[in-house]
């Protein structure tokens, strides 16, 4: 991880409200983090748990209604992206943050062509006309590793495969040099070769461009060799907080270790059974009053049933939201 690199995005206690038939649905509760300049932050979860609508929050990306940014602060090169007018966020949203969405299959628009597709972000942030952009557009999609780049720009997407797709989608990403890259499980719909590719590509990307990356993923394997650091979500909010290899070398938050253990192993022998963490996770009809994985968690005891506990620093950049962290930072 940078280590004293300057912060590029400070994120505050963010709430997001969902209205609904049934009620409103908590989706994101107290969410607090922070990225430095040329910073990977892995973001892990299971489905559900609050990360792409984290994620979205930040940007306006969300519809309202039926979304609702309730409070917090979203500090970006000194200005609040919640309350910054709209087509000013949206001019940042294209420019300086890049956002990489999960299915490479739906996300590009079947009746444009890719190169005007990558045009139309370098005309409109850049101010270029249409022939630097189109040979931007080239540079693009030489940089993301897809070959007879100037040819490719004429073709639709559904000419591409998926991997290639997702290359694209990259590009489009990076097509004005933004200062922080959000993808969102960009890996999800692709077989294990083409994802391997991609995340090479991501690696060469940050070191070639100097970009700050939120990358978010349910895979730990993939955060594993690629993030600085690691933030764990679970009921909309976060549980711990640290660096790559603390996490995996001292986790602490009870859910965390059972993600951990879900993560299977390859030997010569017959493995065990799979692990699987037992029960559902929580209903989000309600701010959180207790914390949310008790239900699940086989150390919970009456205090989880009563309060929500709040995040507390146990050394070595590491935070964890469990009462059993709290008495263990009480001690040390």
């Amino acid at each position: 991880m940078p280590d004293g690199g300057p912060l590029v995005l400070d994120v505050q206690n963010l709430n997001t409200v969902f209205a609904t038939r049934g009620g409103e649905v908590h989706a994101v509760n107290n969410v607090s983090f922070s990225l430095k300049k040329g910073e990977l932050l892995g973001v892990v979860g299971e489905s559900g748990s609050g990360k792409s609508v984290t994620m979205m929050s930040l940007i306006g990306l969300l519809p309202s209604p039926p979304a609702e940014v309730r409070n917090g602060k979203v500090m970006f090169d000194g200005r609040d992206l919640l309350q910054t007018d709209a087509n000013t966020l949206r001019d940042i949203r294209g420019a300086r943050i890049g956002f990489v969405f999960q299915d490479p299959m739906t996300s590009l628009n079947p009746v444009f062509t890719v190169g005007y597709q990558l045009r139309e972000p370098l005309i409109r942030h850049m101010g270029m006309n249409k022939k630097a952009a189109n040979a931007r557009a080239v540079e693009l999609l030489d940089l993301v590793g897809i070959p007879d780049a100037a040819q490719r720009l004429k073709d639709f997407p559904h000419q591409f495969s998926g991997g290639m797709r997702q290359r694209v989608m990259i590009a489009i990403a990076l097509a004005c040099d933004p200062e922080v890259l959000i993808a969102d499980e960009p890996t999800t719909a692709l077989d294990v070769t083409i994802q391997a590719q991609i995340l090479e590509l991501v690696k060469e990307l940050r070191q070639k461009l100097g970009m700050a990356i939120i990358w978010i993923t349910h895979d730990l394997g993939v955060i594993a060799g690629i993030a600085d650091r690691v933030m764990v979500m679970y009921g909309g909010q976060v549980v711990e907080q640290a660096p790559v290899r603390e996490i995996f070398k001292n986790p602490q938050h009870p859910y965390t270790k059972a993600l951990l253990q879900t993560i299977p192993h390859v030997s010569g022998e017959r493995s065990e059974r799979l692990q699987v963490i037992e029960g559902q996770p929580p209903m989000l009809g309600a701010a959180p009053t207790a914390c949310p994985f008790r239900d699940r968690c086989d150390v919970s005891h009456d205090r989880c049933e009563r309060e929500n506990p709040e995040r507390v620093n146990t050394g070595a950049g590491h935070d964890v939201a469990c009462f059993l962290a709290e008495k263990e930072s009480m001690n040390a």
